[in-house]
């Protein structure tokens, strides 16, 4: 198989997992912005990301978030999702939005709290028996504003108490996947803020627990394709959360920013064996002035050319350059891959999946985004508040 066909091959398997959340209304810390059409239920959100998945083809499963996607039947939701030819995927928890969780959850110095997050985290895994969903995916906005206000080295015990009583819970076949922030909304510290704590706290709890790169999650000049590397390398990456910010956490779609530290990334994720089920790629953003679906379909091409483009490095060169010490070649081999205009190759793809090879105009010639307009007025949009 030449180089080209095994990209294209491995073009053809890539899965994106879009977020329930992105379909409905977000915002700043300041104020959200309703849009006309966004989903009032779950269920809208199921029908709004199936045609993410209908016109890219690889975006076939929906992260869902508890409490703001809580359904009586879950089974009901799981068997809407696969009507509408996708699935559930991961269940990301929330501590962070209950006026008892001011000072932590897990890590809050009051027993009766640490319960109480503890008990939602166990109830996310009892939705994850019912939809199916292989991964818990945990955020935590632990930590402290002010120097002495808590005990930095307890609210380490008491996370590492709590994540091991869910890392209990697991069941065959499921893991925890453990997101670090290095900032907000705690200023002093945060009690997961980088990913060697997130590694620690993972190690020592076993293999279902892995860590989670939040692209947007780091210091200005962080090298995260490094953070990547080293954590294929120890078999502790669980996955991605794709998105960009040109500040802090802004939480933009993925590849905005820096197209070329996300291609880089996808390198080390190609040449350290992570392109497999193992480590899953899902967007985490909030889109909060541009129309939804066409942005996350735009995120989702984002990412497989940035992946594409990492596919197309002459990995023989590059180590043949790498290994006689020549820097500029062993660099030029790098950025033609980058400079490479992968967009007819993407379009080949798509046609020999039975895609159009325009997704975004796809998508518009489709009629959804008035079909919705129309349909969805009254009730409840869904919405993270604020």
């Amino acid at each position: 198989m030449t180089e080209l066909a095994a990209a294209k091959a491995a073009l053809k398997t890539q899965a994106v997992e879009t977020p329930s959340w992105a379909y409905g209304n977000s915002g700043t810390r300041f104020k959200v912005f309703a849009q006309q059409g966004v989903p009032r239920t779950p269920f809208e959100k199921l029908d709004d990301a199936a045609k993410v998945h209908e016109f890219t083809g690889v975006a076939p499963t929906v992260a869902l978030h508890i409490p703001w996607d809580k359904v009586d039947d879950y089974a009901a939701l799981a068997k809407h999702a696969e009507q509408r030819g996708v699935r559930l995927g991961a269940i990301n928890s929330n501590t962070f939005q209950d006026d008892d969780y001011k000072l932590g959850s897990i890590c809050h110095p009051e027993a009766s709290v640490r319960r109480k997050a503890v008990d939602h985290l166990l109830e996310c895994v009892d939705i994850m028996d019912a939809t199916g969903s292989t991964d818990l995916k945990l955020w935590f906005a632990d930590g402290t504003n002010y120097p002495g206000q808590d005990d930095i080295r307890g609210r380490q015990d008491r996370l590492a108490e709590g994540l091991a009583e869910v890392y209990e819970r697991l069941g065959d076949g499921q893991r925890m996947l453990l997101e670090y922030k290095f900032f907000e909304p705690a200023f002093y510290t945060t009690d997961v803020p980088d990913w060697g704590t997130a590694y620690a706290h993972c190690l020592k709890l076993g293999p279902k627990a892995q860590v989670v790169v939040d692209t947007g999650h780091h210091a200005p000049g962080t090298n995260i394709e490094f953070i990547v590397a080293t954590l294929l390398r120890e078999g502790k990456l669980g996955g991605f959360d794709f998105n960009s910010r040109f500040y802090a956490d802004d939480d933009l779609m993925v590849g905005a920013a820096d197209p070329f530290q996300l291609f880089r990334i996808m390198y080390e994720v190609v040449r350290g064996g992570g392109f497999s089920p193992e480590v899953a790629f899902m967007l985490d953003q909030c889109h909060n002035i541009e129309a939804k679906i066409p942005a996350i379909i735009r995120s989702v091409m984002n990412v497989q050319e940035a992946t594409a483009k990492a596919l197309l490095i002459d990995r023989v060169a590059l180590a043949d350059a790498q290994a006689s010490g020549d820097v500029l070649g062993a660099n030029a081999v790098i950025m033609d891959a980058y400079n490479t205009d992968v967009r007819p190759l993407l379009a080949e793809v798509r046609g020999e999946m039975g895609l159009d090879a325009n997704p975004i105009a796809a998508y518009k010639a489709s009629g959804w985004a008035e079909k919705i307009v129309a349909e969805r007025v009254g009730g409840q949009q869904a919405g993270w508040g604020a």
